[in-house]
């Protein structure tokens, strides 16, 4: 996988709703039980079971998005002791949860800090150039059209799962297909993992295009088993998403500017100028 740390493409005015989701994401992260030493009596059962039982009130769950109502029994975020040993308590749910709701409350969760500051570092480098081209509000709306399509893609596909879905991945998702179809040829400065980490200037499609091809693939199920829980399928409907609502944004999309190449020998000079 490449990791993106730069792209060659100036924004005309300040990102502001780029800033202020990644602040909102981070700040959700902080407030989150589980992430301190002292939440929860500060006893790691506790934080579990106290994660647990937040995650499962505001993330988005496939079986509920499909079904439409709650389980009979939740995470109530309490510690007991049963047959097997300690664990965590279910009970019924003693809130209202709207599951449409859930799928934009789930886009500021995150399983940890690699899972938080991954996600923010695409939606830095790439959201600045979308949000300047579809404007303000447009581009948050969009962000959230992307991220309704991924949760509720993958939910048509997994719909009884009752696995909790988190993670702004699937909006961010639709950030990079729509920087794809905008900017195409922008260019990406990226770090290759090669025994160390080489840094290459490449351009989008071929950045973007590599990583929805490994989506597309580990979606398929033709994937690395260690790869953990990872909603692919959110990811693919996500970035399809993202092309489709900038595809008619396209024509009108100004070409990025060329980088400045290495010069050598005669071009090194400074020119005189008269």
């Amino acid at each position: 996988m490449v990791i993106p740390v730069h792209d060659v493409n100036p924004a005309r005015r300040t990102p502001y709703v780029t800033y202020a989701l990644i602040a909102a994401s981070v700040l959700v992260f902080l407030i989150t039980p589980g992430t301190g030493d002292t939440v929860a009596g500060g006893s790691e059962l506790a934080r579990l079971c106290h994660l647990q039982a937040f995650v499962d009130h505001y993330a988005a769950v496939p079986a509920e998005l499909i079904h439409h109502r709650m389980p009979r029994a939740v995470p109530t975020g309490d510690v007991g002791v049963g047959p097997r040993g300690p664990g965590c308590v279910l009970g019924p749910p003693d809130y209202d949860k709207s599951p449409a709701l859930s799928v934009f409350t789930a886009m500021f969760l995150h399983a940890g800090w690699v899972h938080l500051l991954g996600n923010m570092l695409f939606l830095l480098i790439f959201g600045n150039n979308v949000e300047d081209r579809m404007g303000h509000i447009r581009f948050f709306l969009f962000y959230v059209v992307c991220g309704y399509a991924a949760g509720y893609g993958f939910a048509l596909l997994n719909a009884g799962s009752a696995e909790p879905l988190i993670g702004a991945s699937g909006a961010i998702a639709g950030v990079l297909g729509a920087y794809l179809v905008l900017y195409p040829r922008a260019r990406v400065w990226v770090l290759v993992p090669f025994l160390v980490f080489l840094p290459l200037r490449l351009p989008a499609w071929v950045v973007l295009g590599f990583w929805f091809g490994l989506q597309a693939v580990n979606s398929s199920g033709h994937h690395d088993p260690g790869a953990g829980t990872v909603a692919y399928a959110a990811h693919v409907a996500g970035f399809l998403a993202g092309m489709l609502l900038a595809w008619p944004l396209k024509a009108g999309t100004p070409e990025p500017p060329e980088p400045r190449r290495l010069l050598f020998g005669r071009q090194a000079r400074p020119r005189q100028v008269w």
